[in-house]
């Protein structure tokens, strides 16, 4: 029997416009009442995250940042944390702005750059639509290199996008090579994000597992892009949403539905509710 299931949430348990279906909201509900725990597991800060996470209505803590930060939501008892070091901050910066990119600086709730673009400007947009307690922090600066200094030892990761798809991949490939950093692919175009090395959903998935006693093959993890494999790896029952990648569905044990035909519900039904 599954004792526990990790969701990502963009184009895995949110819809293409950022809704969890009602059907949904009611199977994880009846899975948590079977005594199934509950957990969403995303490349989102907590901040972000925590608010589709409430919308579920069932306990349900959070791995944010591809599993850099864990926290209850029910609690605010942060379970895991692990951060760049500032000087590896001030590393990236330097990289990045070298090729005249500007990069985005996250801690748990706040969201940092020199200016409002790509990341920062969608997060700008989407505040609008919120209550004044949800809002992210935005945080535009003149000098990133002075404010992320008053973030010392706080910073999760760096998402960095651009139109220049070539000097994106030439710059990750840099980044990649250094031993210190986790890097993969962003939920936007043309981008990517950088962790403490290390970090990825898959370990966020056995932090979390190690707490609560329960062995990978009791484990279900479902997700459609890059930075789900390494928890789809891990679990017991690694899920591919129909809309995945290639390279997730090869990485699965079984793909169910699209997000839009509400996937995750099919699958707990199928896996949960219905053995």
């Amino acid at each position: 029997m599954y004792k526990m299931i990790a969701m990502d949430m963009d184009g895995t348990l949110l819809t293409d416009n950022k809704q969890i279906t009602e059907r949904t909201k009611k199977v994880i509900n009846l899975a948590s009442k079977k005594g199934v725990k509950i957990a969403v597991c995303t490349g989102r800060i907590f901040a972000s995250a925590r608010i589709y996470a409430e919308a579920i209505g069932a306990k349900t803590p959070v791995i944010a940042s591809n599993g850099a930060y864990i926290r209850d939501k029910d609690t605010n008892n942060v379970i895991y944390e692990k951060y760049l070091r500032t000087n590896e901050v001030l590393k990236l910066i330097e990289l990045t702005k070298g090729y005249g990119f500007y990069p985005h600086f996250y801690t748990y709730n706040t969201i940092m750059s020199e200016k409002m673009i790509f990341a920062s400007k969608n997060y700008n947009e989407w505040n609008k639509t919120l209550p004044d307690e949800d809002k992210i922090n935005i945080v535009i600066c003149s000098s990133l290199k002075d404010k992320v200094l008053e973030y010392n030892g706080k910073i999760i990761k760096m998402v960095v996008a651009s139109d220049d798809g070539i000097g994106i991949n030439e710059l990750r490939n840099k980044i990649q090579n250094e031993s210190n950093f986790s890097v993969v692919s962003s939920m936007f175009p043309n981008s990517f994000e950088v962790m403490p090395c290390g970090t990825s959903k898959g370990n966020g998935v056995k932090v979390l597992a190690d707490k609560y006693n329960i062995p990978p093959e009791e484990i279900i993890c479902v997700g459609d892009s890059e930075n789900d494999i390494s928890m789809i790896q891990y679990a017991g029952l690694g899920i591919a949403m129909g809309n995945a990648t290639e390279e997730v569905k090869m990485a699965a044990d079984y793909i169910t539905d699209t997000n839009e035909n509400e996937g995750v519900a099919k699958a707990i039904e199928r896996f949960i509710l219905n053995n």
